[in-house]
């Protein structure tokens, strides 16, 4: 028997290159846009198009937030602001978005603030296309002295193509709230709480690592700040309703439940409550639905034993949180919005 390097079946001759053989595949260049080239003015022509849908959504990917837009030119007093939104992962959470698509200046600044105190609104957005260093310090500043009860976001919006493709947005943060300080005040304010602090610690390091773990593996559920409290909230595209994650240390149990509570929560419950054999086959088990007539807000749950308190199995319920509130979205949000 003959012996030697044994040869792959096959054609000889390697594959071609995508590009002819040099190895390399040709990549486009990436080049800027002028704003003014597609948008001649804020207000008929940058504001209409991001109060649509799909580009609220981007700017609410950049911030971290669900958006629901509320009004376009909004009444302030003598002034009028750009558009306002709903947070929908906080009940009641006004959002107010002012745009500049030119060098931030001391005029916009002054309406910012002035739409913010006049509706009272929890997070305030300025775009521009170029937020000067003093503006940038002004955020900061107003981030630090606002004690968690307001957030302000700095946001710079650009264009880019690659050759002739159309242009494509793209919001980038550059001021906004510092987070773990916020967190850190809350742990602090949980510390010197009068009795329950050993749970309200727990709820901070809870939801802070639930939060980094909904990042690490890149959920498409957008967490708010983490807090002392045993619920943690996520929007899904209405204010009408919201998803929460629930951390029920007195009976060791964790929870994923729908939460309606606008002014038609027993409607939506209701509408939601007759198709409830298509929608637990949905989610995969059977589900408690609680009308809760004598309360405003309704809502539908799922409970899962689990103890807090041992830190060792937080990664398994952080999995299986993240299953389920990414399953109570996809299944509920299509509902409530025909709702």
């Amino acid at each position: 028997m003959a012996t030697g390097i044994l040869q792959p079946s096959g054609p000889s001759n390697p594959p071609t290159a995508p590009d002819g053989g040099s190895g390399t595949q040709k990549l486009g260049r990436i080049s800027s846009v002028d704003l003014r080239e597609v948008w001649t003015s804020e207000d008929k022509h940058f504001t209409p198009w991001l109060a649509q849908a799909e580009n609220l959504e981007l700017l609410g990917e950049a911030l971290g937030i669900d958006l629901q837009l509320e009004a376009q030119e909004k009444d302030v007093g003598p002034f009028r602001a750009d558009l306002l939104c709903k947070n929908t992962a906080e009940e009641d959470s006004w959002v107010v978005i002012e745009n500049q698509i030119e060098k931030t200046d001391h005029k916009h600044l002054g309406q910012l603030l002035t739409y913010a105190s006049g509706l009272h609104a929890r997070t305030v957005v300025w775009i521009s296309s170029q937020i000067s260093e003093e503006h940038r310090a002004a955020i900061d500043w107003l981030n630090r002295i606002a004690n968690r009860s307001v957030r302000f976001f700095g946001i710079e919006i650009e264009l880019w193509k690659i050759a002739d493709s159309p242009a494509a947005p793209r919001f980038s943060v550059v001021c906004k709230p510092n987070e773990w300080e916020a967190t850190v005040d809350d742990a602090k304010d949980a510390i010197g709480a009068e009795g329950g602090n050993r749970s309200q610690k727990l709820r901070i390091r809870y939801w802070t690592a639930f939060r980094d773990y909904l990042r690490e593996h890149h959920s498409s559920l957008r967490p708010q700040k983490p807090s002392r409290d045993h619920w943690y909230s996520f929007g899904i595209g209405t204010s009408r309703a919201h998803t929460t994650a629930l951390l029920i240390t007195r009976d060791d149990k964790i929870a994923v439940e729908l939460t309606m509570n606008a002014e038609d929560a027993k409607e939506i419950f209701h509408d939601l409550y007759e198709q409830r054999d298509a929608i637990e086959k949905a989610i995969g088990e059977p589900l408690e639905w609680r009308e809760m007539p004598d309360k405003k807000a309704s809502r539908i749950v799922l409970f899962k034993s689990a103890d807090g308190y041992k830190e060792e199995t937080w990664p398994e319920q952080f999995a299986w949180l993240r299953e389920k509130l990414e399953t109570f979205d996809k299944v509920f949000r299509p509902l409530l919005a025909r709702s």
